[in-house]
């Protein structure tokens, strides 16, 4: 399916009370190019402990609506901060250097990823009144507990920076770098455009390309400006705006 009609995945990340403004100002760019029934939305419960989503009734509403809309909601991770710091030197690089200590699933444990895995998902669901569509971690970072935790809780699609993938099965159903963008430092920021204007060339040769915007790309005018011209240069490779669940169809289709 997909080497035909090649296929782009839109995500915006740490949707989350704590970013409402930007949020809104990231659906109201990505929602006319996309369409709001296809595009994802990354939820995180309690942002770094001070933004709850259970007691903001009117970002509710806001899920509800987008939900109600076609918007594919994640969960992501539950503080979107970790807790404890990996054991494995690798890890320990990763992160520190790929986030700002956001890696919250890469150390934890399996028992500990069960409850904030199964606690998240309760309640998004409860309040947009559907299944999630998957879990994805904060920074794109999984630890063995993890990926154990995904399994046990039967979560059907994940991703990371270079693939989206089925836990339960452990196929993979995309595979490509996301292209996504940095504003935590003028260095991060200028490597992160410099990347996404090679992207499209690279992401030529992949039937599903993938693109990921976080609230603190709204905050610097030539972020938002390259976000614009990647995402028009992906759709004139004739791409499809797509849902990711139109990943677990088409495999679906092929294994009939």
């Amino acid at each position: 399916m997909t080497a035909n009609h090649p296929m782009l995945l839109t995500s915006i990340h740490d949707v989350s009370p704590r970013f409402e403004r930007e949020i809104d100002a990231l659906f109201d760019r990505l929602a006319p190019i996309t369409g709001t029934n296809h595009l994802a939305m990354l939820v995180v419960p309690d942002y770094w402990g001070v933004a709850p989503l259970q007691k903001s009734r009117s970002f509710q509403r806001k899920l509800r609506d987008w939900s109600g809309q076609g918007v594919e909601m994640f969960l992501h991770g539950w503080h979107h901060r970790a807790d404890c710091l990996p054991h494995r030197r690798l890890d320990w690089v990763r992160g520190n250097f790929m986030t700002a200590g956001e890696g919250e699933f890469l150390a934890m444990d399996r028992l500990n990823a069960v409850q904030k895995m199964r606690d998240g998902r309760k309640l998004i669901e409860d309040i947009i009144s559907s299944p999630v569509s998957g879990f994805i971690a904060p920074a794109w970072l999984y630890g063995e507990g993890a990926l154990e935790a995904m399994r046990d809780l039967q979560f059907s699609m994940a991703e990371d920076h270079l693939r989206v993938w089925n836990p339960i099965s452990g196929e993979t159903l995309a595979s490509g770098p996301v292209v996504t963008w940095a504003s935590r430092s003028a260095v991060r920021t200028a490597s992160s455009l410099a990347f996404a204007r090679m992207a499209p060339a690279i992401l030529s040769h992949f039937p599903v390309a993938r693109v990921a915007v976080h609230p603190g790309d709204v905050s610097k005018s030539s972020i938002l400006t390259s976000i614009d011209h990647c995402m028009a240069r992906l759709l004139a490779q004739g791409r499809t705006p797509s849902r990711y669940s139109d990943l677990l169809t088409a495999t679906e289709r092929l294994a009939a």
